[in-house]
């Protein structure tokens, strides 16, 4: 296998650490046919184990019929094969000859339909294993992998040079506009000695194509990941999607036999040696806060895989491959969604209503008009790579071995034993999984890095909160604009009592924070409100033009920029006054 030297820099990035002949992916999309039947085979064989019986098992799949069919009529998308409805009707069909059949009888007739029923169970999960999969082809990769850093390079080189030249100049990079911290020499080394899991925060539809340049940028091989399906019913989210290989994940779907297919081949793609990037909060963050609640799903498929990885080497007896899992936090000044997420998040808290998704993503052309937004202002991007962790949340070092608080050697493998022998308990292992994902969340709030939009947003909510301490979050959303003005003065004195605050945990190293953080407070101030929420139509965040107000445009979406610093304790230097007090004064 041919390696290039770890720690190789260039102006434009960092050496690859492999020829892309050699990278994981690269076999897998060779040997696709193989690949995915060993995900049908996994599959069928774990949903028999769970439906032992044919009661079980018809009553399997009538639930995942009854789900599709209903799937069809009421939430149809683009993207759905144009097949569909025929295929389910196909399967109603078989199942009723099952339950009808006269012409056997006996023991000749159960036999008979479960044979019957496992034919139709193996049909479905095909037919979702082959939906699941990725297209990725080293070609298409390299072209779309081009087509980005050409792109956003002449974006931004056209918002920082001046005429004609702009389109050709090279005089700024795209290491200029989005800053890469952390720990990445030891992500380097540790992706040539096993299998990497990045997990990022989520709160953007772009967060993928973001994630897919840093790896290139990094010179780590191409990751898999999982893109929700409806991404593809958009054109230019589609061709990038399939150009960087990433399988499909269709969360309309909640039945068991699509469930299990997709953990098979989230399983077999990391046995396969595939990195892989999982969304551990499942989808986009509604409220604008970090996650506080993790997804395991897919997790728990790398812990499964891990302790299988061992039991292949008791029986091969070469070394185990040993997965590590990265933290990664994504920090945006603003997110094009925003306004649409938090009221979807708002009706699903307030019970209101179901609600259907809505995306600001709906045509590429909004898509190209956000990029030159964001290009051709002056908005930054950090992303920040937490210490990797073993698959119990331990820390490991740069040649891959877990270390404990006391930063001894452990052996993992222990962990995977009962005596000397390595066990399957899935107990046990659900329990390592619950484990993984503490110490991830603990690794997004150490390493979110605190940008001054961020801060401005807070301080700004939480001043109009501390006036209507008898309002609960919706009474206070609908407050009119006159009472949402904030004096100059008292914005400046609370957010320098905040920022303090952040410089505190910042050295004791709970938090990270942007260089800009530290400018006079008249400069983080004017920064902050240039910066936040600088594509929306209605701004989360003005100053009037003789200093001296702070208003806001939209209430709702300066309370989703507001939540980026829930969960740092900052609330106490807005202590709310009893409403009665309150009430007089006013």
């Amino acid at each position: 296998m041919k390696l290039f030297s770890k720690n190789t820099r260039t102006n434009s990035g960092y050496e690859p650490i492999l020829t892309h002949k050699h990278w994981p992916v690269v076999r897998l999309s060779q040997q696709q046919d193989k690949f995915v039947q060993e995900v049908i085979n996994e599959s069928v064989d774990r949903l028999l184990h769970s439906a032992p019986n044919l009661e079980a098992l018809i009553d399997e799949l009538e639930t995942t019929l009854f789900r599709e069919r209903l799937r069809i009529r009421q939430n149809p998308w683009l993207v759905d094969p144009e097949d569909e409805e025929a295929f389910w009707k196909n399967i109603k069909q078989r199942l009723l000859d099952i339950s009808t059949q006269q012409l056997r009888s006996g023991q000749f007739l159960q036999s008979w339909q479960q044979e019957q029923a496992r034919v139709i169970l193996k049909d479905i999960v095909s037919r979702y294993a082959h939906e699941i999969s990725s297209n990725f082809k080293p070609s298409k990769y390299r072209m779309a992998r081009s087509m980005v850093t050409f792109g956003f390079s002449r974006l931004l080189n056209a918002s920082r040079v001046k005429g004609f030249r702009s389109f050709l100049s090279n005089e700024y990079s795209l290491r200029d506009k989005i800053n890469i911290v952390g720990e990445v020499e030891i992500l380097r080394s540790l992706a040539q000695k096993g299998t990497i899991i990045m997990v990022p925060t989520h709160f953007s539809n772009l967060d993928s194509i973001l994630i897919g340049w840093v790896i290139h940028e990094l010179g780590l091989p191409p990751f898999i990941y999982g893109a929700g399906l409806n991404l593809f019913n958009i054109k230019i989210f589609a061709y990038f999607m399939n150009s960087l290989g990433a399988y499909k994940v269709d969360r309309r779907k909640k039945n068991e036999l699509y469930i299990e297919t997709l953990k098979s081949y989230s399983r077999q793609a990391i046995r396969w040696g595939c990195h892989s990037l999982f969304f551990p909060g499942g989808t986009r963050s509604r409220s604008g806060r970090l996650e506080d609640k993790l997804k395991l799903g897919l997790l728990g498929t790398a812990m499964e895989a891990q302790r299988l990885n061992y039991e292949e080497s008791e029986k091969s007896g070469k070394p185990a491959e040993k997965i590590f899992v990265v933290p990664v936090v994504l920090n945006y000044h603003f997110v094009l969604e925003a306004p649409s997420l938090i009221r979807d998040y708002l009706v699903q808290e307030g019970q209101e209503r179901y609600y259907i998704e809505s995306d600001e993503y709906s045509t590429s052309s909004k898509i190209i008009k956000f990029l030159f937004q964001f290009f051709t202002e002056g908005s930054d991007i950090s992303v920040s790579f937490g210490k990797p962790m073993d698959m119990l949340g331990n820390e490991v070092n740069e040649e891959g071995l877990s270390l404990d608080k006391y930063g001894r050697h452990i052996s993992l493998r222990e962990y995977f034993c009962s005596g000397d022998q390595i066990t399957r308990d899935t107990q046990r292992e659900q329990e390592y999984t619950r484990m993984l994902g503490e110490a991830i969340l603990q690794s997004f709030h150490k390493n979110n890095r605190v940008f001054a939009s961020h801060l401005v947003a807070f301080t700004a909510f939480q001043l109009i909160r501390q006036k209507f301490p008898y309002l609960d979050l919706y009474n206070l959303l609908r407050i009119p604009e006159e009472d949402q003005l904030i004096r100059y003065e008292d914005f400046q004195k609370a957010l320098e009592q905040v920022r303090e605050e952040i410089f505190r945990q910042h050295r004791a190293g709970k938090v990270d924070i942007s260089p800009h953080l530290k400018q006079d407070i008249d400069r983080v101030i004017e920064h902050g409100i240039n910066n936040v929420g600088l594509y929306h139509t209605r701004r989360p965040l003005l100053m009037d033009k003789e200093k001296n107000r702070i208003y806001t445009q939209d209430l709702n979406t300066l309370y989703y920029y507001h939540n980026r610093m829930v969960g740092y304790g900052l609330e106490k230097f807005f202590q709310q006054k009893p409403a009665r007090q309150q009430l007089i004064e006013e």
